[in-house]
């Protein structure tokens, strides 16, 4: 274990930033499995309000810096073309 006050303390630190990055990119990954059933599902008006929410946790996640802004935005277009197919 370390001995001096400024190692522990970052490792306090660094626990605490591991769960909260960890909880981040799990909300990521629920909300983009909600948005896959809804994809299944055809419902035109969530299909429409799901990729907003969609959208909008993938770029929170990459200004929190849990994410690569060009995966997020590769992402977001890949759900935009699925959707788009969908909607017509």
């Amino acid at each position: 274990m370390a001995n001096h006050k400024s190692v522990i303390k970052r490792i306090r630190q660094n626990a605490k930033r591991n769960k909260r990055n960890h909880e981040r990119a799990h909300r990521v990954k629920t909300v983009l499995t909600k948005f896959s059933a809804t994809l299944v599902s055809g419902v035109k008006e969530d299909i429409a309000s799901g990729l907003r929410i969609v959208q909008s946790e993938l770029m929170k996640a990459v200004s929190k810096g849990v994410l690569v802004k060009k995966a997020a935005s590769r992402s977001v277009s890949r759900l935009t073309k699925k959707a788009k197919s969908i909607l017509g």
